[in-house]
């Protein structure tokens, strides 16, 4: 029986879609709806399955990422929220840390809390460190705050107490309450969404759930509904910011959790295929029309985290955003895009984003009244975009009124040409994305020289080449559909859930039952979401015990494997304590490169990953081509490094097959991106279809 597979991505600027059947795949990029965002889905599945012959109701699986939940977040459009608190709590979100992530910046600016002030209600209620009350919840508080809440216009409510990780009943109760009163209020528990020690980070995950959940759950319901009336009856699943896939339910609920997930399923592309060409260290590029995502594969796998930040104020300054507790792909995320607008700063240098003029109107050569110069209306300039293939002609390019934009916002107030502000625009643009891959090698402790670039999305594959050059990476990969990259990433993910526990305990008073109890609590969660989504899928386990000296301000995550030991052994407990105790030190060293002699050790947060189990990969080695392609024609394209113009081969992807290779200067053009191969680089097929372009040896330069 063929399983057919659908997955769309929404960006700020297009909706990318992907359809598989039987090893064939066939994909569309549409222009994004913003006012509608189901429309564009709704659409692309319209044209995937008229051009595959594929009705609606025989796809087996949906499965969709957006970046809707982050857009909300940075663009604040979220839902008026209230948020409920422990009694003398209230400015804890807005408080943070107390620290200065930019110590000596004067006007140093902090985002400002997702709730405001006076819709932040102190609650007399009080638990201990252990979950046992000490202060009675007061009913009357509740509804007084519910009713204010009523007269303000809230429409979503997020309740966070001190200590409720360990135990949820006062905010149950509290929900409670509220819904006998106003049931059609959003509510969000912190002991569901983030049941965790740190009340900052657990508070700002739970309110930014509670802000975005009405406007998610409206425009899921709305897509669910829509597509379902078409006819496509099968199960909607939601790429999630860890990179697995969870239920409509699931999202519905925590929606927070969606945050990055367009971005993730790029980062699962680029792993498989670095597992699949046997590539060792891997940064990911992916640069759409809104924003660029750059991720560090180290040795086929994406690197992950438990914690990450939105609307940061300060690009690269961890501490300036928003943080969010929950699984997330590590990655750095600029606005630096296709649709990103170029303008002059303070001291009239040229600088590009994060503002982004997205799909409506889109940059100026779209021809849909644009004004501002945009990268793509730069890249247009310089030649890099050829008006032909742009999406098969579908979206006919306005050179004219590109160059207007250019004019207007950069080349007349600078005293510079046109093209030389296009090679400006494009300069600075590759250099955010360059310095950005620099600062996130920095953070993760890595060495991207000599490394591999894979570079997807609409405007990746122009950009690629003069990024790698500036990170002195030698090797590009280009993959097969590499237009809607994110997409077809999303057809290869995992059903995966994560569920996590607070729980303190000293090591030396750890005991096999507790461990069993409370991994039995976590398993029967995960179990219960992946089971949802592949009821007959073999599935792994994976646990991770948070652990630290006792005495220290944070942990590091321990990978553990508890069916080493015998359960009904009478030395249990010891033996857990010694494997717990030999695993700690162990990665202590590791990341230290010394331990503590006699300082007591203890656990803190336990999480507990059930995922099905992916089929395996078969590892395609790279064979040199013998034969160079013929060029289509030539065309004159502007190289920002050197400011030259000059001709460059126009080659046709499709006919770039296996064997065959072309050297720079060269663009491979296909209806979704154009793929820049500078001078001195071949460029051939490798693997399922992918472009690798390869710099030259000194040989092989002189031969050509």
């Amino acid at each position: 029986m063929v399983d057919i597979r659908l997955a769309a991505d929404i960006g700020g600027t297009f909706t990318d879609l992907a359809l598989t059947a039987d090893n064939n795949l066939w994909t569309t990029k549409l222009l994004t709806t913003p006012s509608e965002p189901a429309r564009a889905v709704l659409q692309g599945i319209s044209t995937l399955c008229h051009q595959s012959g594929i009705d609606m109701a025989a796809i087996d699986v949906f499965v969709h990422g957006t970046t809707l939940a982050t857009n909300a977040l940075i663009e604040r459009r979220g839902a008026l929220t209230g948020f409920l608190t422990t009694s003398g709590m209230r400015d804890s979100i807005e408080m943070a840390h107390e620290n200065r992530f930019e110590q000596y910046d004067l006007a140093m600016r902090r985002p400002d809390p997702l709730v405001p002030r006076n819709l932040r209600i102190g609650i007399r209620e009080r638990l201990d460190s252990n979950g046992n009350v000490l202060v009675k919840l007061n009913r009357q508080d509740i509804l007084d705050a519910a009713e204010a809440f009523k007269s303000s216009g809230v429409e979503s409510i997020a309740i966070g107490y001190l200590h409720s990780y360990q135990s949820d009943a006062h905010e149950q109760a509290t929900a409670d309450i509220i819904r006998e009163n106003w049931p059609e209020v959003s509510i969000t528990l912190s002991s569901q969404v983030c049941p965790e020690i740190r009340e900052y980070e657990r508070f700002s995950t739970t309110c930014a759930n509670a802000y975005i959940q009405p406007l998610m759950a409206e425009y899921l319901t709305q897509l669910d509904t829509q597509r379902r009336e078409q006819g496509m009856l099968c199960q909607m699943f939601l790429m999630q910011s860890g990179g697995g896939l969870g239920t409509l339910e699931e999202a519905l609920k925590y929606p927070v959790r969606l945050v990055e997930s367009g971005p993730a399923g790029g980062a699962l592309l680029s792993a498989k295929i670095a597992r699949e060409l046997d590539l060792k260290d891997v940064l990911s590029f992916d640069m759409g029309g809104t924003t660029a995502k750059l991720c560090i594969i180290k040795d086929g796998q994406p690197r992950t985290s438990r914690e990450f930040e939105v609307a940061r104020e300060y690009r690269f300054l961890a501490g300036s955003g928003i943080p969010l507790r929950l699984p997330v792909i590590e990655m750095v995320e600029i606005g630096a895009g296709g649709s990103s607008v170029a303008h002059l700063d303070q001291l009239g240098r040229i600088a590009v984003g994060p503002r982004s003029a997205g799909s409506e109107p889109g940059p100026a050569s779209y021809g849909a009244g644009g004004h501002e110069a945009t990268v793509t209306d730069a890249d247009v300039i310089l030649g890099k975009i050829v008006p032909h293939f742009f999406a098969n002609g579908e979206i006919p390019l306005d050179i004219e009124a590109a160059t207007t934009a250019l004019n207007n916002t950069i080349a007349i107030p600078a005293s510079l040409t046109p093209l030389t502000s296009a090679i400006g625009i494009a300069e600075v643009v590759d250099e955010n994305m360059a310095n950005a891959g620099r600062a996130h090698a920095i953070e993760q402790g890595c060495d991207i020289t000599g490394g591999t670039l894979i570079a997807f999305g609409g405007a990746a594959p122009l950009h690629a080449a003069r990024v790698a050059q500036k990170l002195e990476i030698d090797t590009i990969v280009v993959p097969s559909g590499a237009g809607v990259g994110s997409a077809i990433g999303f057809l290869r993910a995992p059903a995966s859930h994560e569920a996590v526990r607070t729980r303190y305990h000293k090591l030396n008073a750890l005991t096999m039952s507790d461990a069993q109890d409370l991994i039995r609590d976590m398993r029967l969660e995960a179990e219960q979401v992946v089971k949802s989504a592949a009821p007959n899928s073999t599935t792994t386990e994976n646990v991770r015990i948070y652990m630290r000296y006792i005495g220290q301000g944070h942990e590091i995550p321990v990978g553990v494997d508890l069916t080493q030991i015998t359960p009904s052994s009478p030395t249990a407990d010891f033996e857990l304590r010694e494997h717990l105790t030999s695993l700690f030190l162990a990665s202590y060293r590791n990341l230290y490169a010394r331990e503590i002699p006699g300082l007591e050790i203890e656990a803190l947060n336990w999480l507990l990953t059930i995922q099905t189990v992916e089929p395996p990969l078969e590892v395609t080695p790279s064979e040199q081509p013998i034969s160079e392609i013929a060029a289509l024609r030539t065309t004159p394209v502007t190289d920002p490094l050197t400011g030259t113009t000059e001709k460059y081969k126009l080659i046709e992807r499709k006919t770039l097959l296996p064997g065959l290779f072309t050297t720079g200067p060269a663009l491979v053009v296909e209806a979704q991106t154009t793929t820049v191969v500078p001078r001195h680089f071949k460029c051939f097929t490798v693997g399922a279809g992918h472009l690798k372009i390869q710099k030259m040896q000194d040989s092989d330069i002189l031969d050509a």
